[in-house]
């Protein structure tokens, strides 16, 4: 099964204290079957990790090591999102009163017709206005 995996399951994955057995069981199934991504997740968990070195959370090494981690995933950046970026996602947004950013993961599974895996509750409540299979974590 593919779906698509948004920056907060990644970091709860990532963080110890915020993985469920949910979300480990999730990534066993990305492991074996992959995840569609916008070019923007890579940002965003660098982004957060980065900031936690700064907060004092961890240090560079872990940062570092969860990087690693993720990239080793098979998890493929959807080029056609940066094009529906103007358009279908940006309405989205507007729609359910997301952040274009969050909304790129929804108009990828709207899109593809694949699940979403979001532990944002905004996200989330829009997804299923939207009819867009959400996995349960």
């Amino acid at each position: 099964m593919s779906l698509v995996l948004d920056s907060s399951v990644a970091l709860a994955w990532v963080y110890a204290d915020e993985t469920t057995d949910a979300v480990l069981g999730l990534f066993d199934n990305i492991r074996l079957h992959g995840a569609w991504v916008p070019g923007l997740w890579r940002w965003e968990i660098a982004n957060v990790l980065q900031l936690n070195v700064r907060r004092g959370r961890h240090a560079e090494d872990f940062r570092d090591g969860a990087l690693a981690s993720l990239a080793l995933l098979p998890v493929k950046v959807d080029a056609e999102a940066d094009r529906q970026a103007w358009g279908a996602t940006l309405h989205l947004a507007e729609r359910h009163g997301l952040t274009v950013y969050d909304a790129a993961y929804l108009e990828i599974a709207s899109r593809r017709e694949i699940p979403l895996a979001t532990l944002d509750r905004d996200l989330r409540d829009a997804a299923n206005l939207e009819k867009v299979q959400l996995l349960g974590l």
